[in-house]
């Protein structure tokens, strides 16, 4: 099953060239090819709540002191504001140091899709942020495809799961015989990531083609460039120092999330599969529960150089730059509003439109300027903040000592390969749901 699994994502790149080319010779056909890809991401977004259901479940119940659950959320919070706020610096330098929108100019078309864009950001507010986090019921959670509700009910199932005490061990088994179907399921639905993404990417190219990126080369080409050095010097350093291990040995290991990720432009596509490799890797059931579907909604690095480096770029394109005090005190609020919209493409357009309508409404109509490589710095934006969950995984798991280094090291050198089949270890290396504490090491 191994060998027919590369097989498939040998397909996959040959359906993105194909999109290419389809999107590029025939646009009006690739524009007609979108409900394909659309429909693909929507076959992922179905499993995705109960795959976070499951493995918080059975991640948090598993452990017996729930303060140890409190010490491993706390820390990836921790870190996911200490990382934001470096990314939002870095875009900040960036986007100062190279000014890539002087000498651009506003049209009406621009100003018609900005003003599209911004009414789809410009109703969003902290407060309805955090009332939607409680879901209409406990089961609604796992069909509203709010990766925050359904870790909210999670939780809460997990912590009455641990109050529970021994008689909460069949309920964590049937819950793990339930992950194994989803994960199933999951498996199932991934031989449908060729035509997925041979609609998406026929689909943008037709609707953009070559002329929207010409006069726009600088903006996309240093916000892949920022992305890229920030992955690899900051992150990089960052893993090494702290777990010491590899980046690229780890982003060699997520290869085929990358090219899935690239392919629709999402990384909620991958969401389910970084949970099941980081567990396959070494990190703890619970670190790994916690930490990745969290940071799917607070740990947004490439979203936070996105929306540093593109207010700059439209305020420099209409005549009206940014004080540094005001540049701040915007982007601050832009990376709150994004909470939560991590996997969804086009969210970071919409919160970039919405946060320039609140706080200068004069450079909204700049947003135009963007709409037509926004596609395509989602791609970045995503790859980036993927590549930072990964990381966070190891980093929250080795400083709460539920990282195992020498399976990371077996794993990482190709001796353990990930079942591609199961998305889950069968091998029964790791402990019964219920079956007692896991051993944690002081930070």
């Amino acid at each position: 099953m191994r060998d027919r699994t590369r097989y498939l994502y040998l397909a996959v790149i040959a359906a993105v060239l194909l999109g290419i080319l389809v999107g590029f010779v025939w646009p009006d056909v690739g524009k007609e090819l979108r409900p394909l890809g659309t429909g693909f991401v929507a076959l992922i977004q179905m499993v995705i709540g109960p795959i976070i259901f499951c493995t918080i479940v059975l991640g948090v119940g598993s452990v017996r002191q729930a303060a140890q659950v409190g010490k491993v959320g706390g820390l990836a919070l921790g870190y996911f504001i200490v990382m934001s706020t470096v990314a939002l610096l870095i875009g900040l330098v960036v986007g100062n140091v190279i000014d890539p929108g002087s000498g651009l100019h506003l049209t009406d078309t621009a100003r018609q899709a900005a003003e599209a864009e911004a009414a789809k950001g410009a109703d969003a507010s902290t407060v309805d942020f955090l009332l939607g986090v409680i879901p209409d019921t406990l089961l609604s959670a796992l069909t509203s495809g709010s990766v925050l509700q359904a870790l909210l009910v999670a939780l809460l199932a997990g912590f009455a799961i641990q109050a529970m005490g021994a008689k909460g061990a069949p309920i964590l088994r049937g819950v793990e015989h339930l992950q194994r179907l989803v994960f199933r399921i999951l498996a199932m639905v991934m031989w449908a990531a060729p035509v997925g993404a041979f609609g998406a990417i026929a689909a943008v190219v037709g609707a953009t083609g070559i002329e929207a990126l010409k006069s726009l080369a600088i903006i996309m080409i240093a916000f892949y460039v920022t992305c890229l050095l920030f992955v690899g010097v900051v992150l990089g350093s960052i893993l090494w120092l702290v777990a010491r291990v590899n980046l690229w040995s780890l982003l060699r290991y997520l290869g085929r999330e990358f090219l899935l990720i690239l392919s629709t432009s999402s990384s909620e596509t991958a969401l389910p599969r970084l949970i099941a490799k980081m567990e396959h890797l070494g990190v703890s059931k619970t670190v790994a529960g916690i930490t990745v579907p969290t940071g799917y909604s607070f740990n947004l690095d490439g979203t936070a150089i996105y929306l540093t480096m593109a207010t700059l770029f439209i305020a420099s394109a209409t005549g009206s730059p940014l004080e540094f005090g005001e540049q701040v005190a915007l982007l601050l609020f832009m990376m709150i509003a994004s909470k939560g919209a991590a996997g969804v493409t086009g969210a970071g357009l919409a919160t970039l439109a919405g946060g320039l309508q609140a706080h200068r409404p004069e450079l909204v109509d700049g947003v135009g300027l963007i709409v037509g490589i926004d596609r395509f710095m989602s791609e970045a934006r995503a790859l980036t903040n993927f590549a930072g969950n990964a990381v966070a995984t190891v980093l929250v798991g080795t400083w709460t000592g539920e990282f195992d280094r020498d399976r990371a090291g077996q794993v990482l050198a190709g001796a353990a390969p990930f079942d591609e089949a199961t998305l889950l270890d069968e091998d029964g290396e790791s402990p019964e749901p219920g079956s007692g504490d896991r051993q944690m090491s002081p930070v």
